[in-house]
């Protein structure tokens, strides 16, 4: 009965406070979620419409998969950045490479576009590892100067965070629909500049937010200096050496995948031909709602590695049925049934998004929480290389011929974490 009540306490993180009557823990937790929610209100949206306006020599999707690539490769470092500079600084020197970005939109041309891309990569890569170093540490203290399970926090802190960002895709994309919707071929040079000046505004009101975060000191005595490049790698290495690692990358890789699915394949392919460059929004929007519900109640849920695999489960079969569904039956349809079926496929493509979103990130705090900054580093690094070969690939490739490889990572990554959990179970059954 106890352990019940502790976890239906932890579920709740904003109602204990600090004994010192300083902020809690919680309270930064809303607030990092709220920065996020302003910051990528504007990016999301500008993303998603990158392979539908910019198309220019496919402009949009190929600064896409600069920035991607470029996120992957200073992922390799931003785990000692972050770990030197600490996770404040870091979310906030991280916007900057956001607001460049909206910048350059509003001249989109190879000049502003492939620079700016290329800075974003590396702020991303310090502004994520930044952010699940300091939400796991929030949740993580806050657990512990409460009595609570850390399982059960960590899933409710994550929950939150993941259910505010996941509302991200609705809000930018409304605002989208309502500056883009005077035709199929997304309004006027004026309402996407207009678009793109609200969207700065809503960066510079996240930057505000992140800089009243309090500051959270993660360097211990036992951390790494990274004084030479050598120690620096060891460092960056070490969480590929543990086999739970290595288990979960193929779903870490995956849930890249599906992500840039829908902003590169999904937009393009099946809502524009449909709903025209104006209902990209709408798609979206629905496509975030979802994965709002679901990355709050996924988060209310999890209380350790066996909720997890089941939450991942029916995320998981979802985007299965999707995938072959698109690959064996679809076809663009006429009249209300036709305008409907990318909203549904949106839908439950979010359903899943949210799963992987909040699950990832607690299964990594609860799993690595000594080595925190490497693997949420490590989440980075394979998470936006997938991203990178989808943009890459999504010009040159089929819809089909993508749908078969959407379908295969599936598989693996889902077979993959079924087996990280027998691991866990047998070596760390409290975890499981």
């Amino acid at each position: 009965m106890d352990a019940h009540r502790e976890d239906e306490e932890a579920a709740s993180p904003l109602i204990a406070a600090p004994a010192g009557g300083g902020r809690s823990h919680a309270a930064d937790a809303h607030v990092l979620s709220a920065a996020f929610l302003f910051v990528f209100s504007a990016y999301s949206a500008a993303q998603n419409l990158q392979s539908s306006v910019n198309t220019e020599g496919d402009l949009g999707t190929v600064s896409m998969g600069i920035l991607y690539t470029s996120f992957t490769l200073f992922s390799v470092v931003a785990s000692p950045v972050v770990t030197r500079i600490g996770p404040k600084r870091a979310l906030i020197v991280g916007t900057s490479g956001y607001v460049l970005f909206i910048l350059a939109n509003l001249v989109p041309t190879w000049y502003t576009m492939v620079p700016a891309s290329l800075y974003l990569g590396f702020t991303a890569s310090i502004i994520w590892v930044g952010q699940g170093t300091y939400l796991t540490s929030a949740a993580l203290s806050h657990a512990r100067e409460n009595n609570f399970p850390e399982g059960p926090t960590l899933g409710s802190f994550n929950g939150e965070f993941w259910g505010m960002f996941a509302s991200t895709q609705v809000i930018g994309n409304l605002i989208s629909l309502a500056l883009l919707r005077n035709g199929k071929d997304g309004g006027s040079v004026t309402g996407k500049n207009l678009l793109f000046a609200v969207f700065l505004g809503c960066m510079i009101v996240g930057i505000v937010l992140m800089c009243l975060l309090s500051k959270r000191d993660e360097k211990r005595d036992n951390t790494p200096t990274h004084s030479s490049f050598g120690v620096m790698l060891k460092y960056i290495i070490a969480p590929l050496k543990d086999q739970r690692m290595l288990l979960t990358i193929p779903l870490i890789a995956y849930s890249g995948l599906q992500q840039a699915f829908v902003w590169a394949v999904f937009t393009k392919s099946i809502v524009t031909p449909v709903l025209g460059i104006s209902g990209v929004g709408g798609a979206m929007a629905i496509y975030g709602a979802a994965d709002v519900v679901c990355s709050l109640v996924a988060g209310r849920l999890t209380s350790g590695l066996r909720s997890a695999a089941f939450i991942v489960s029916v995320g998981a079969i979802l985007q299965a049925i999707v995938l072959f569904w698109l690959l064996l039956f679809y076809s663009p349809m006429d009249g209300l049934l036709g305008a409907a079926i990318p909203l549904f496929i949106g839908a439950l493509w979010g359903v899943g998004d949210g799963v992987l979103n909040t699950q990832l990130s607690a299964l990594l705090g609860l799993l690595f929480e000594d080595v925190k900054e490497a693997a949420f580093a490590q989440l980075k690094v394979w998470q936006s290389g997938a991203i990178a070969v989808i943009f890459f690939l999504s010009p040159s490739i089929t819809l089909e011929a993508m749908l078969i490889l959407m379908a295969a990572s599936l598989v693996i990554s889902f077979g993959s974490f079924l087996l990280l959990t027998l691991v866990v179970e047998k070596s760390s059954p409290v975890i499981a």
